[in-house]
């Protein structure tokens, strides 16, 4: 190996164990040596949800596997696990070792997928890529698998969408900010397919994507590839947002690109986003005393080392909402090549007055270095993991917990997306600088 990295601040491509978990009533079946899954929800995961965590079955592949082979264990485990758990969903994933050495999954699947079980095989072996490219490949796997068995012939549903944003876990708030894109694509008038966490049907959903009059990805580039095998499979298209909106001017420019693409009525369109905007205002303006009192002790510049998804809608949010600068943006998430420049063209942009020129880089160790090396002459704000908390304490700065590893905040359904994600950051970024007060 010619090089190596520190701590990053995603998974190996098994880590899409935690795409099955968030959905409803769904479980993963591993074909893996132990304790992987165990150290990618202690990464990824603080509440594991349904069948999640130490829950999740495993073939716990040992020596003897590697040598004899372990579908035969897997067969088992399979048989088992509908002993077992109660699922409406059975979703089996191979790790390295199972891979490395070429164990047939599919010869062991298929006979069960035959007798009309609700079961899907996907090659997820560690090395072969992140969990945000994973992600797409076992939400491919179950539309292929599962999905397209119970597609009906009703058609089109007039105003149903599915939308592909958070990835589960790796977004450590994605419970929130789906339950915030849903609530305000319903709000001006859409039926949403939002597919995991609390506010999805769960499998009962799924089989309906291929209704969906078209598909909204709001990411910069996980998810484009469910969006594009499902224009292929099914012709349905789709709209792609390249980031998370985050407050009132990022939000409505997404609801009102949506509401254009969908050909919406725009006087519903228009009345919900008044609605929201004068809420969100209200709120915006009850801080000016505050801001004039605390003025010079609040945060003027931001540091961040987060994915390009938030990297984008924060960054524009920090600068054309809250007045607070950039000093360095750092996107850790190994962003393909060719979305890159769509990446760096909105970042370019972020206001009429400022440009950032991000960083892609995935060594943690490395941009703590980087961060920690800069001069900082104004109260700062780092907008990180739990790993960049440390880099606060020297100069008594801000900080934002915004990536993987979290342990600094217990995340529920916390949203830092949309409107109330607008607020909710303002929240917590000032809430901290008065906290040095303490």
């Amino acid at each position: 190996m010619s090089d190596f990295i520190s701590y990053p601040k995603f998974s190996c491509a098994l880590g899409a164990q935690q795409t099955v978990v968030a959905i409803p009533k769904s479980v993963p079946i591993l074909h893996s040596g132990p304790g992987c899954s165990g150290k990618i929800s202690q990464l990824l995961g603080q509440g594991q949800g349904y069948a999640g965590g130490n829950t999740i079955p495993c073939t716990n592949a040992d020596a003897n596997d590697v040598i004899f082979g372990g579908v035969k264990a897997l067969d088992e485990l399979i048989k088992n696990s509908f002993r077992i758990i109660d699922a409406e969903l059975y979703v089996v994933m191979t790790g390295c070792t199972s891979d490395i050495i070429g164990d047939d999954v599919p010869s062991v699947v298929k006979p069960y997928q035959a007798q009309d079980k609700p079961i899907v095989y996907v090659e997820t072996g560690g090395f072969k890529s992140n969990n945000y490219v994973s992600h797409s490949v076992v939400v491919n796997a179950i539309i292929d698998q599962y999905v397209d068995k119970y597609k009906d012939n009703k058609g089109v549903e007039k105003g149903l969408v599915n939308v592909f944003a958070s990835v589960p876990d790796q977004d450590p708030y994605w419970e929130g900010n789906l339950e915030e894109i849903k609530r305000v694509l319903e709000g001006i008038g859409l039926k949403v397919n939002i597919l995991f966490g609390i506010n999805s049907a769960g499998v009962s959903e799924w089989k309906r994507i291929p209704n969906a009059e078209f598909n909204i990805v709001a990411s910069a580039w996980a998810g484009i590839d469910i969006a594009k095998h499902l224009e292929k499979k099914y012709g349905t298209p789709y709209i792609h947002f390249p980031y998370f909106p985050v407050g009132a001017i990022q939000t409505s420019d997404f609801l009102r690109r949506v509401a254009q693409y969908a050909h919406l009525d725009n006087e519903v369109v228009e009345s919900f986003i008044k609605k929201e905007e004068d809420r969100f205002y209200v709120f915006l303006e009850r801080m000016a005393d505050f801001i004039l009192e605390f003025k010079y002790n609040l945060p003027r510049r931001f540091y961040s080392t987060i994915d390009a998804n938030y990297s984008i809608g924060l960054s524009k949010f920090f600068v054309n909402e809250l007045g607070i600068l950039p000093g360095a943006v750092y996107i850790v998430d190994d962003t393909p090549e060719e979305y890159r420049q769509r990446v760096c063209d909105e970042l370019e942009h972020v206001s009429g007055y400022r440009s950032i020129q991000p960083e892609f880089e995935i060594d943690g160790e490395k941009i703590f270095h980087e961060i920690s090396d800069r001069e900082k002459r104004e109260p700062y704000i780092v907008v990180g993991s739990a790993w960049e908390s440390i880099l606060t304490k020297e100069d008594n700065a801000g900080f934002l917990e915004i990536s993987v590893p979290t342990q600094y905040k217990l995340n529920l359904n916390r949203t830092y997306v949309g409107y109330n994600g607008g607020l909710r950051i303002i929240e917590d970024v000032y809430s901290d600088a008065l906290s040095k007060y303490r």
